[in-house]
């Protein structure tokens, strides 16, 4: 197994890398996926959330409102530690598991975290940063995600500085340009992460 760590600040465009990964034959650990995963109806995680939250973190069918939870969480840094107390612990173990299920094959596994310059993972051959100007981040994040300029700013400031990703970066996806010129970059990364076969 090849062990790639994916990582970019919100609104970087993160994803779109991350798919065009997959589709070169990558397996992809997202752990945004696995977050969803474990914050659906019955699951402990959401039990927890509501337990510390209240009931008005759901919506009518009991499924999570993620805006109601951000409103909460991005404006008390208490409450923020309280949610990463009940979260994190879940999403590593299972992030965990699915890389260990990778471990016997010659897969190239991609670990695709938001936090990876906070969590720190051991293992990796190196880590590829999505890089983009977090001014044309809030710009998108406003423009494609329906986010105010004042949620996309707090998120960010939540988030590893720009700095600080860079300086743990062993490959850089620059997207502040279009679709079109990330392409010729994934394949350079692509190649770089097959170089280590």
């Amino acid at each position: 197994m090849i062990l790639v760590g994916l990582t970019g600040g919100i609104g970087s465009g993160k994803s779109t890398v991350s798919a065009a990964l997959a589709e070169r034959g990558a397996v992809v650990v997202d752990a945004d996926a696995i977050v969803h995963e474990l914050q659906q109806p019955g699951q402990p995680v959401l039990a927890a959330m509501v337990e510390r939250f209240g009931q008005d973190i759901l919506f009518a069918d009991g499924t999570l409102d993620r805006k109601a939870v951000a409103a909460i969480v991005f404006a008390d840094p208490d409450a923020l530690k309280a949610l990463g107390e009940i979260v994190h612990p879940s999403v590593q173990a299972e992030i965990f598991r699915r890389v260990t299920e990778n471990e016997p094959t010659d897969n190239i596994v991609v670990l695709d975290i938001p936090l990876l310059a906070e969590s720190g993972w051991e293992g990796l051959v190196g880590t590829i940063v999505v890089d983009l100007d977090p001014e044309l981040a809030v710009e998108r994040l406003v423009a494609h995600r329906d986010y105010t300029e004042e949620d996309a700013r707090a998120r960010i400031a939540n988030q590893a500085s720009r700095e600080t990703r860079l300086a743990d970066a062993a490959f850089v996806i620059d997207n502040s340009g279009t679709i079109a010129d990330l392409t010729p970059q994934i394949d350079a990364c692509w190649e770089w992460i097959e170089g280590h076969r």
